[in-house]
């Protein structure tokens, strides 16, 4: 952005040239208003300090009155206002008050720009300047501010083709799917394709872990705007001083640091999905600009007078208890409300039976591709630890145990087999909250046991643990298990067990 500002500074100037050439005068000013605060944009005969000069509209009566005439003003020589541009002609050995001062409004589409100033430190300057002469140097300066509009809009279109590409680009590795066949995976699954086809806003649910973002993913490219961007942004990593400009832009100058226009996530997403993760951590000066931006579809990058509309659906996740943060008074209650209008509740891992192995398939899959091994495996007994463990970090915790049980294995047997054992002591899994010990695990009724005996003996005990989980419920059971209810209820009959009324 720095050659076009350079040429936008160039193009002004050679306006001001222009005007100075229709009228005699020791400086002359284009000023830019942006809320109420004009910025000098270019300046010809003042000294260099006049281009770090902000006015405030209210705190200069001059200014004021030239942005509310209608073809402009010229002050009288003993005109008792202020003027701002007194000590600040170049060239001067001394600091001059300046005598004669007219100036006029420019308007781009309809709508106040800023200024043009002429100065002069003769009060006799301006008297030979008629209103056409004025009238000329507004039509040639509102021409020159449309040009100038036109190649920043190019610019911008550009630069906000880039960072989509950018964007796009960084979420095209190989994404992955919701896995899994068990009944809370199958309501999950239709629920997603329920709402993916409405531009209802989404609020994901769910332990850390759980895969709230491959949700988003698939409400995204089930949904009408699956050919534009999925866009996403982690609230919990942004320090509040940045988050205005992550979500919403801003333009160069509009804070420290600011050295170049930024195009923000909501223009990025403009046309396609906006994925808010960990929403809860936001702060609460960002809760009410995000409230405003979901209520109204406009938005105003820091540093900038325009209001730019914006075309997203938003997504939002997070594993907190928003309603128990709204009590609290960390959480806005109306943002609540306008991101929760379809909840989704993601179950965790412990809840979908065997869907684990399935998942542990493409985790190895993907190691074994990493780490350029052959064939790893799940032994029996490891499969049988993975079933049994509470995995209280979900889905993540079982993608980081398999990256390190991968590596223990192949360090400990090589590459040279046609494939490589994962057993439970590569696993290293110890029992959070769950039913059965390690030690059970690897060997379930001691020694001696058949591999038919030893896998029925760890059956019953699974069954077991899962009724004592669900206090005797066999629907609850059977969903654990991903197992029909009345084939999983002639198995408990079989095995003799006698559970409560599920």
């Amino acid at each position: 952005m720095t050659t076009h500002a350079t040429a936008e500074d160039r193009h002004f100037k050679s306006l001001l040239a222009a005007v100075r050439g229709l009228v005699a005068c020791d400086a002359a000013v284009l000023l830019r208003l942006q809320e109420d605060v004009l910025v000098p944009v270019a300046v010809d005969g003042l000294t260099d300090e006049a281009l770090g000069r902000r006015f405030q509209v209210s705190a200069h009566p001059r200014l004021a009155q030239l942005l509310g005439s209608t073809q402009g003003l010229r002050f009288a020589a003993d005109c008792g206002l202020p003027d701002p541009y007194d000590g600040l002609v170049a060239g001067q050995r001394e600091l001059l008050a300046v005598h004669d001062c007219m100036g006029a409004p420019l308007r781009h589409a309809g709508q106040l720009w800023g200024l043009v100033t002429l100065d002069a430190l003769n009060p006799q300057s301006f008297d030979a300047v008629a209103r056409p002469q004025v009238l000329a140097i507004v039509s040639l300066l509102e021409a020159g501010i449309e040009a100038s509009e036109a190649l920043h809009a190019l610019h911008e279109r550009a630069a906000h083709e880039q960072a989509l590409a950018r964007e796009r680009h960084a979420g095209v590795a190989a994404p992955r799917e919701l896995v899994g066949k068990s009944a809370a995976m199958q309501q999950l699954k239709r629920e997603i394709d329920t709402v993916a086809t409405s531009d209802l806003t989404v609020l994901i649910l769910g332990e850390t872990g759980v895969g709230k973002e491959l949700v988003a993913q698939r409400l995204h490219v089930r949904s009408s705007r699956a050919d534009q961007a999925l866009v996403q942004i982690n609230c919990a990593a942004l320090p509040e001083s940045l988050a205005d400009s992550e979500l919403f832009g801003h333009k160069k100058g509009a804070f420290t640091g600011a050295v170049q226009d930024r195009v923000g996530k909501f223009e990025l997403a403009d046309g396609g999905t906006l994925f808010l993760d960990e929403v809860g951590e936001l702060p609460l000066s960002v809760q009410a600009k995000l409230l405003r931006v979901l209520q109204s579809g406009e938005l105003q990058r820091p540093g900038s007078d325009r209001q730019l509309s914006v075309d997203v659906r938003v997504l939002a996740a997070t594993n907190r208890d928003l309603r128990g943060e709204v009590a609290a008074g960390r959480f806005r209650a109306d943002l609540y409300h306008r991101l929760s209008v379809y909840p989704l509740q993601v179950p965790p891992l412990r809840e979908r039976g065997r869907d684990v192995l399935a998942l542990a398939g493409g985790f190895l899959e993907e190691n074994q591709h990493r780490l350029g091994a052959r064939n790893l495996r799940l032994t029996p007994e490891a499969s049988a630890a993975l079933l049994a463990h509470n995995w209280p970090g979900n889905v993540r915790e079982l993608e980081h145990l398999l990256s390190r049980a991968a590596l223990r294995a192949l360090s400990e047997q090589g590459r040279g087999g046609r494939w490589i054992g994962i057993g439970p002591r590569d696993l290293a899994l110890k029992a959070v909250g769950g039913p059965l010990a390690m030690a059970d695990i690897e060997n379930p009724l001691g020694d001696g046991l058949g591999l038919r005996e030893a896998t029925e003996a760890f059956q019953r005990r699974w069954v077991e643990a899962a009724l004592a989980r669900h206090s005797g419920s066999l629907a609850r059971a059977a969903q654990e298990a991903s197992m029909d209810r009345s084939n999983f209820h002639r198995m408990v009959r079989r095995m003799g067990l006698v559970p409560g009324r599920g």
